[in-house]
């Protein structure tokens, strides 16, 4: 017997997003949603390190303000959006505008109710320190493990190399400026064509919340769980859809609106 298809994580945020907003009596009242893209002062101050892909201009954040709170989400694909919650709801999820107006959408409206936490980006020096405790928090939980990173955020990666050491680090991009070259002693590999090969090699897979607005992480999730591999995902972009499925985030120093 064939197993049923799984449906996509952020079909099943849509109706989670819809159920609570129609239970909160939401969805039909004259709620706005305004989502824009910020700049990299704006986003994350001004880290000591300048090699985030925010500051060099391959991505932006989107903040969603929604009753007051506010939800972050990166794209490489920002586009101003004003509307309702029943509009997001209703948003074609097929293209990476959509996707990040939606997700950052929904960690504004959790964050208004109380059932997401974390979901606007930490500033000036928290991004270093996020990258320190992550890598910290891992190596206490898990012990000399091979990590895989999905999504080439600096800082992690550093403090990832420092903890476990370059030959226990696998790192995955999409981006071609970095694919090919070598960050912290670790040659970045294409995510592409590699994905299956870093889960394959690694005892713990730590990716990027922007696969939820790029498209590609329930692919990269399904195999991960396929594999029997520990999957973590970081960053705010992922708050509200991990806040709803119970899937492990590491975000130590996002604030909260």
């Amino acid at each position: 017997m064939n197993a049923e298809p799984q449906v996509p994580v952020l079909e099943r945020a849509r109706a989670e997003l819809e159920a609570i907003a129609r239970d909160e009596q939401l969805l039909g009242a004259s709620v706005t949603v305004l989502a824009k893209p910020l700049t990299p002062e704006e986003a994350i101050g001004t880290p000591g390190r300048r090699d985030f892909p925010i500051i060099v201009g391959k991505e932006r954040i989107l903040e969603a303000t929604c009753l007051g709170a506010k939800g972050h989400a990166f794209t490489d694909a920002a586009r101003e959006f004003t509307g309702t919650i029943a509009e997001v709801v209703a948003l074609e999820l097929t293209s990476n505008a959509n996707r990040a107006i939606f997700v950052a959408t929904l960690n504004a409206l959790l964050s208004h109710i109380g059932r997401a936490s974390q979901t606007v980006h930490c500033k000036d020096d928290d991004p270093e320190e996020c990258g320190a405790q992550i890598a910290r928090q891992l190596r206490e939980r898990h012990g000399d493990v091979v990590v895989g990173l999905i999504g080439l955020n600096p800082a992690i990666a550093d403090h990832l190399v420092r903890v476990f050491g370059a030959d226990s680090v696998i790192i995955s991009d999409l981006c071609q400026d970095n694919i090919g070259n070598e960050r912290f002693g670790v040659d970045v590999w294409d995510g592409t064509r590699r994905t299956a090969e870093l889960i394959a090699r690694s005892d713990v897979v730590l990716l990027t919340g922007t696969t939820l607005q790029n498209g590609t992480f329930d692919d990269i999730w399904n195999r991960v769980e396929a594999a029997g591999k520990r999957g973590i995902v970081f960053g705010v972009t992922a708050a509200g859809v991990c806040a709803l499925t119970g899937i492990e985030r590491h975000c130590p120093c996002a604030g909260d609106s």
